[in-house]
């Protein structure tokens, strides 16, 4: 083989391997992303079918119910327009309350359950996730328009 053959050989296999690589790490951080939706998108069924997601907004005053197992909660997510059921078993975060923010992350079961896998509480009272205060702010923007119309 020429060196020039060899050289040209050396680029092509570089540029494949490179872009191996790059197919690679492109399809572990597609299979890792995970999207955020209010109760209304998924009510409006936007949310995608058996993929993980997020789901944020308020927990609705007195839907929270325990399980007699003890680690097994029932509760409702409410953007102020729309409530999306919510199971959860394991522990949830010490700021977790009615009335306040949450995010949970898991799927959308086709009962219409939300089953988390993850419960994220908000840090104090002036933080929520940006995701969870827009679609909140939407919500009351959408309502405000229906009760003008």
């Amino acid at each position: 083989m020429k060196p020039r053959h060899r050289k040209l050989t050396i680029i092509i296999m570089s540029v494949a391997a490179l872009g191996l690589a790059a197919t690679l790490v492109l399809d572990a951080f597609q299979s890792n992303l995970v999207f955020f939706f209010s109760p209304s998108q998924v009510a409006a069924n936007e949310a995608p079918k058996g993929k993980s997601f997020r789901i944020g907004g308020l927990v609705e005053e007195g839907s929270v119910k325990r399980e007699s197992d003890g680690v097994t909660v029932n509760f409702v997510v409410t953007d102020t327009a729309k409530v999306i059921p919510v199971v959860y078993t394991g522990i949830l975060p010490d700021l977790f309350k009615e009335g306040k923010g949450v995010v949970a992350q898991g799927k959308l079961s086709s009962d219409g359950i939300f089953r988390a896998d993850e419960v994220l509480a908000k840090h104090d009272e002036n933080y929520m996730p940006p995701e969870a205060a827009d679609a909140l702010e939407q919500a009351k923007k959408s309502q405000k328009t229906v009760m003008t119309d």
